[in-house]
C-alpha cells in the first residue's frame, strides 16, 4: 500500500486520458485525505516521505545537525542521552540537551531501563522545550545493553511497553520510539511489539532492520519493517532505518516497501548533502552531482568552527575528525592531507590544511 500523495496523483493522471477537472481533483484529494491522512507526529505536520537524522553518539550534535538541516533533513534527533546521567547532572549528558530554534522540529533521545529514572529525565528534557521525546530501545552496544537499556530491553517486552506508557502519560510532548527488529532472529516479534507501543501512545516508530545480535553486520531487512506498516491496525508513522545509503535505496523504501519515511544515520556522516540528494532523486530520479571541492571545504570549515564554538577547542577538533574521510571522499592522492587533518590537535593547523587542500585541488573539475 502506497501512502504518498504525489504517487497517487500521478496514478490519477495515468488513468484519465483528459486533464482531470478541478472538482474531480478536489474530490479525489478529499478521499485521499480521509483514507491516507497526512503524516504527523503529535501536532507536528511532516512533509511527504520525511528524512530524519538518526541519533548517533558523538555525531548528531548541534553543529552536525545544523549542516544536515541546511541540506534537507526534515527532523533532527540529538545524540542519545543517559537518563541516569541527566539525573546526576553529568556535564556531558546535560550538554547534549542543547537545541536551537533553526533546527526544529527536533527530538531529544534518552535511554534507560528504570522507570522512575526515565520519568525524572523526561521532566529535565521537557524543560528544554524540544518538539519530541524519543526513547532509545535499539542501541546494541554492550555497555548500554548490559544495563537492560537500549536494545537490551528487547528481552523484556512488557517492561518496554510499560516504560513507554509511563513516559507518554508523564509528558505533554509526543513520544517516539527507535528500536530494532528484536533481540535475535528467533525472537523477532516487531509487528506485535509495534502495535503494543502504538496502543500505549507512541506517536511514531523508527525501526532498524537488524536484530541486536546482528549489531551492524549483514543486511538490514526492510521487509520486516514493511510488515509493521502494513498491519491494518497501525496508524502512526513507521520509519525505516539501516543501510539507506543511496538515493535509490530510499526510493525502494518508499515505493516498494510503502514506508512513511527514512531515518538516515551513517550515510550522512561527513555527507550532509545526502538528504537533498535523496529528495532530488525521489522527486524525478535526478542524480545530483557530487559536491565540489569548494563546497566540501566550506562544509568542513563551518563544521569545525561550530564544533569549537559549542564544545571548545580540544573536543571540537577531536570529534570533527570522523567526518573528514567522507567530506573528501573520492579526491585522488588525498591521504597525506587527511592524515594531517586527523592528527592535528590545534584548530589553526586543521584550517591551514583546508587552505592547502583548496589551493592544491582548486582546478579539480569533478570529484
Amino acid at each position: 500500500m502506497h501512502t504518498h500523495y504525489s504517487f497517487l496523483v500521478e496514478e490519477l493522471h495515468k488513468q484519465n486520458t483528459k486533464e482531470p477537472t478541478t472538482k474531480l481533483k478536489q474530490t479525489f484529494l478529499l478521499v485521499l485525505h480521509k483514507r491516507y491522512p497526512l503524516l504527523t507526529i503529535g501536532n507536528i505536520s511532516l512533509p511527504d516521505f520525511p528524512l530524519l537524522l538518526a541519533p548517533m553518539e558523538d555525531v548528531s550534535d548541534p553543529p552536525f545537525r545544523a549542516l544536515c538541516k541546511n541540506h534537507g533533513a526534515d527532523i533532527m534527533y540529538t545524540e542519545f542521552i543517559s537518563s541516569e546521567g541527566l539525573i546526576r547532572d553529568a556535564a556531558k549528558s546535560v550538554q547534549k540537551l542543547d537545541i536551537y530554534e533553526k533546527e526544529r522540529p527536533v527530538g531529544i533521545q534518552i535511554f534507560g531501563a528504570n522507570i522512575d529514572s526515565m520519568l525524572k529525565a523526561v521532566e529535565i528534557v521537557e524543560a528544554t522545550s524540544p518538539d519530541i521525546i524519543d526513547i532509545n530501545f535499539g542501541c546494541p552496544v554492550k555497555k548500554v545493553v548490559c544495563k537492560g537499556a537500549g536494545a537490551g530491553i528487547l528481552k523484556d517486552i512488557p517492561l518496554m511497553v510499560k516504560l513507554t506508557e509511563a513516559m507518554v502519560k508523564h509528558t505533554r510532548l509526543p513520544v517516539t520510539i527507535k528500536t530494532r527488529l528484536g533481540w535475535d532472529h528467533d525472537s523477532i516479534k516487531i509487528v506485535e511489539v509495534a502495535e503494543r507501543l502504538q496502543d500505549v501512545g507512541a506517536a511514531a516508530i523508527s525501526i532498524h532492520g537488524r536484530t541486536r545480535a546482528q549489531m551492524y553486520k549483514g543486511e538490514a531487512d526492510w521487509s520486516k519493517i514493511s510488515e509493521v506498516k502494513n498491519n491494518p491496525r497501525m496508524h502512526i508513522p513507521i520509519f525505516a532505518n539501516g543501510d539507506i545509503n543511496t538515493p535509490e535505496k530510499a526510493r525502494i523504501i518508499r515505493d516498494e516497501y510503502g514506508l512513511d519515511g527514512a531515518m538516515i544515520g551513517r550515510a550522512a556522516i561527513g555527507n550532509p548533502w545526502f538528504f537533498n540528494e535523496v529528495k532530488s532523486y525521489l522527486k524525478d530520479k535526478t542524480v545530483t552531482s557530487s559536491p565540489s571541492i569548494g563546497q566540501r571545504l566550506e562544509a568542513a570549515r563551518s563544521h569545525l568552527k561550530m564544533a569549537i564554538d559549542w564544545k571548545g577547542e580540544t573536543l571540537g577538533v577531536l570529534e570533527t575528525r570522523r567526518h573528514y574521510t567522507n567530506y573528501f571522499k573520492g579526491i585522488p592522492d588525498f591521504k597525506k592531507y587527511r592524515t594531517k587533518m586527523v592528527t592535528s590537535d590545534l584548530s589553526h593547523e586543521v584550517f591551514a590544511v583546508f587552505d592547502e587542500v583548496g589551493d592544491k585541488f582548486k582546478n579539480l573539475a569533478k570529484v
